[in-house]
């Protein structure tokens, strides 16, 4: 996924009310940039971090700059969850995921249940694959991890997948790691106990786990390779 635009530079002073974050420009001017991110946003949100901003002329919008990425070390982290579903339907569509191959139709925010939607469903004259995409943004010791907070939704969502998966259907729960100094993935044990439980179970159930890395760039963001899974819980 490429950016249509020349991002935004500024300083991070802080984020609050979840998605509200407030930015230094280069200009000296301080600013509020939308902030796309309902989790605790863990290690992403230090003050002084170098962060880079999209703008948008949108006239219904109370803030015209919205928060794509954070510097941190080295490595650009990309904070947009709205933008996970787009980076993935792109790859799959340019067969840029050797697991997600060979389907010809995707469908986004496929209805499952009556207060239910997940956000692909792939088709083909044999199957259909119904995928559920997390965007991860928190690494601890070189391993990516989701959940950065507690999460009811993305529980809900585990059981739907396997209510799928007995269903006989393909199921999958995508993981989006928008980051490049990791090299596992494994849930969040620590963060939300429920969930990385649920995980195992949904995996046991024939549920595919796929944490695939992306690398960021102030121009744009691209899926590169698949992480090694770790669902073994740490003594």
């Amino acid at each position: 996924m490429r950016f249509n635009q020349k991002l935004i530079s500024g300083i991070l002073l802080k984020r609050y009310k979840r998605f509200l974050a407030d930015i230094q420009l280069e200009n000296g001017d301080v600013i509020t940039a939308h902030c796309p991110n309902s989790g605790s946003m863990l290690s992403c949100n230090i003050p002084g971090s170098e962060v880079r901003l999209s703008f948008h002329d949108n006239p219904k919008r109370k803030y015209a700059l919205t928060w794509e990425m954070v510097k941190i070390g080295k490595t650009w982290v990309g904070i947009n969850t709205m933008l996970s579903n787009h980076i993935v339907a792109e790859a799959i569509e340019k067969n840029e995921i050797p697991r997600l191959l060979g389907y010809e139709k995707i469908i986004k925010e496929k209805k499952v249940s009556a207060h239910s939607r997940l956000d692909l469903m792939l088709q083909n004259k044999e199957e259909q694959c119904f995928i559920e995409i997390k965007n991860v943004s928190l690494v601890e010791d070189n391993v990516a991890l989701f959940p950065d907070a507690v999460t009811i939704r993305g529980t809900k969502h585990l059981n739907e997948l396997i209510k799928l998966r007995k269903e006989g259907h393909r199921a999958v729960i995508f993981f989006l790691i928008q980051r490049m100094d990791c090299d596992t993935f494994s849930p969040a044990d620590h963060i939300d106990a429920v969930y990385g439980k649920t995980l195992r179970k949904a995996y046991a159930e024939g549920v595919e786990v796929l944490p695939y890395q992306a690398k960021v760039t102030v121009t744009g963001i691209e899926i590169l390779r698949e992480l090694r899974l770790i669902l073994k819980k740490a003594d």
